[in-house]
């Protein structure tokens, strides 16, 4: 089923509402960073068979199935040998360069080399929050990347991406993933800095098609016409589709350097990418979660899905399985494609996934009628709505669902030919930790970037963190074995102050049943910008764009240690903490001391908090108002969403 509706608007009336909403603050230059454009080159791996469609092919010998969930597959098993050496160096560099007192952190790590399960376990969680979460986790990567000039200085954290074994990421934070991999693992710097491509240039909304590169001779109908015509290419293949596939092309445009914004990419190639297949990367995974369309949907009911390089599923103890993902749209039976089936190839679009993992823009469409928007911005969105119809609102169709007829007694989906799939921060869990929590993966400490927008002026408060916590303690067993730290409710995050600065959880391992990742929280706050935009924010001019990331940079080092310069040593040590546990190694002195000056003490003040506003933390950029000026304008904004996805479906 798709939708392909003739009905004409003129670009002129979108190009001035996305106006609307354009701030133009005075540039700022980024100093703590330097150029890397040789970083960004185009991938070889545009590896779909045709284009946006996907294609029926003939199988291999070894035909494809769906597993269970019951351990790693061996692929990922086979990956981890290579990544896990590979942390061995820059871990070492790292550690040492942290310089933790009367410590000898590189002894350490080469007493223990050889012995992966002693060694430090490292995963990176990029929170969702559209733009705003792509860029300021972009800061924080870019901080945690040994590769962007000066991050291993005093008081920098340059290493620690090249240490981790996982980064995961949910609506913006899985576009951020989704566009270092898509670009050759390019470095932060690298997707900023390269003036001949069209990634991340954000001052054109995307709603408006990107400003240079291989397409620059389109106008706004010419983009919106060939998004329609590869969705539709795609339905009349026989493939249902929906929002989300015109949701997800369109992001393409921003995030992939390719022609046609790579509508030939795969998330399945990533596991083909000769720095991946050599690990040379972490393991990059997105987060969806299951819904059928106008279901009800809370952290402890939903079954959250990951995709990784090499398949698609859930460890929930519901569907309890994975399919390979380069042959999503085949249709398997039971967990087998019988003789008489071909394989399907091309279904995992990159921007689909990406697209997939940020499926809450679907959901705004859905409440125009609550929106302060002209009524003929309501009108649009109503006859594409009815166009589409109801049963296809704010999903992603993955139809014909790989998991028809698999484990009929616990899956909810097992009778039905469809899975249709939504925002993996719908279920309150906008921080993608699921993945990295799984027994299987052993990982010892999760750097959790938060860059949700919780409270009444978009910035965090531990909705997130709560709602795993609750969901690890869930009777009905949805959480299946996996363990969560105790945080406490989001009052208390916001009255304490958990929220403002980095804050330690599950310190100490023995008070609970399980071991649990510690996971270190770092909330959006602002340290030189006010980075607490609307999610639905849809366009920021360069200057903007650096503040954002530059302030991300400034959060996740602590103003480069001048907030506390015992920073640096504070997270080296809770990269050893659970490793020095296993060995039966003390803890330095140094790192008692930062656990006590970072760990949630099991206080908690759940009184409701006074309005939050939180103050600059370091020097104000010259952009520091545009924060708050885009807060203002977030309603001309959303207007502008609403036309131009009412165009973008009907162009």
């Amino acid at each position: 089923m798709h939708f392909s509706p003739t009905v004409a608007i003129t670009t002129s009336i979108l190009a001035s509402l996305c106006l609307a909403s354009d701030i133009n603050p005075r540039r700022i230059l980024d100093s703590h960073v330097e150029i890397d454009l040789a970083a960004l080159r185009p991938r070889a791996l545009p590896n779909a068979p045709n284009g946006y469609t996907p294609e029926t092919q003939d199988c291999p010998s070894r035909r494809p199935t769906i597993r269970s969930a019951s351990d790693l597959s061996p692929n990922e098993s086979s990956w981890l040998d290579l990544r896990r050496s590979k942390t061995v160096q820059p871990m070492r560099d790292f550690l040492k360069r942290a310089a933790i007192p009367s410590f000898d952190a590189e002894a350490y790590i080469n007493q223990n080399a050889q012995n992966q399960s002693a060694l430090p376990n490292i995963g990176i969680a990029v929170s969702g929050g559209g733009w705003r979460a792509l860029m300021n986790g972009a800061g924080a990567i870019q901080a945690f990347d040994s590769r962007e000039g000066n991050s291993t200085a005093a008081g920098h954290l340059g290493g620690l991406l090249q240490s981790a074994t996982y980064l995961s990421g949910l609506s913006g934070g899985g576009w951020l993933v989704g566009s270092i991999f898509m670009n050759n693992y390019s470095s932060i710097s690298g997707l900023l800095n390269d003036p001949s491509s069209t990634v991340w240039r954000f001052e054109n909304s995307i709603f408006e098609g990107p400003k240079t590169g291989s397409i620059q001779l389109f106008d706004s109908a010419k983009y919106f016409t060939t998004i329609q015509d590869e969705v539709s290419d795609k339905g009349d293949a026989g493939f249902n589709t929906s929002v989300t596939d015109y949701w997800g092309r369109a992001l393409s445009f921003q995030l992939i350097n390719a022609t046609d914004g790579g509508v030939d990419y795969t998330w399945s190639s990533i596991a083909q990418a000769d720095n991946f297949m050599q690990g040379d990367t972490p393991y990059p995974i997105l987060v969806a979660d299951g819904r059928a369309p106008g279901e009800q949907l809370i952290s402890l009911n939903a079954t959250v899905y990951e995709f990784n390089p090499f398949e698609f599923g859930t460890w929930d103890p519901t569907t309890f399985g994975f399919a390979p993902l380069e042959y999503l749209g085949s249709n398997f039976s039971n967990g087998v494609l019988y003789n008489a089936d071909s394989c399907v190839r091309g279904f995992d679009n990159a921007g689909f996934v990406m697209g997939t993992s940020s499926s809450l823009f679907n959901q705004f469409l859905l409440q125009v009628d609550q929106q302060n928007i002209p009524q003929v911005a309501k009108d649009f969105v109503s006859f594409i709505l009815k166009g589409l119809g109801e049963d296809q609102n704010d999903i992603a169709d993955y139809s014909p669902n790989p998991f028809y007829g698999y484990h009929n007694s616990t899956s909810r989906n097992a009778q039905s030919r469809r899975l249709t799939l939504v925002d993996g921060g719908e279920d309150l869990q906008n921080i993608p930790l699921h993945p990295l929590i799984q027994p299987g993966r052993s990982v010892d400490v999760i750097f959790a970037v938060d860059s949700s927008a919780d409270t009444n002026n978009f910035w965090p408060n531990g909705t997130s963190l709560v709602a795993t916590y609750e969901r690890s303690l869930d009777p009905s067993g949805i959480a299946n074995g996996t363990a969560f730290p105790a945080v406490p409710d989001q009052n208390s995050f916001v009255n304490l102050g958990l929220n403002t600065h980095p804050t330690f959880f599950g310190c100490n391992s023995s008070n609970t049943s399980s071991v649990t990742p510690l996971v270190v929280y770092i909330p959006n706050s602002p340290y030189v910008f006010h980075s607490n935009v609307s999610t639905f924010t849809p366009s920021y001019d360069n200057a903007m764009r650096a503040g954002f990331v530059r302030n991300g940079y400034e959060v996740a080092t602590m103003g480069n240690g001048t907030a506390d310069p015992q920073w640096p040593v504070c997270v080296a040590c809770a990269v050893l903490s659970r490793s020095l546990e296993r060995t039966g190694t003390s803890v330095p002195d140094a790192c008692a001391q930062c656990f006590r000056k970072y760990c949630w003490d099991g206080r908690t003040d759940s009184r409701t908090p006074a309005p939050y506003d939180p103050p600059f933390k370091g020097a104000a950029t010259e952009t520091s108002g545009a924060g708050r000026q885009t807060i203002v304008s977030a309603a001309a904004a959303m207007m502008a969403v609403v036309v131009a996805a009412a165009m973008l479906l009907i162009a």
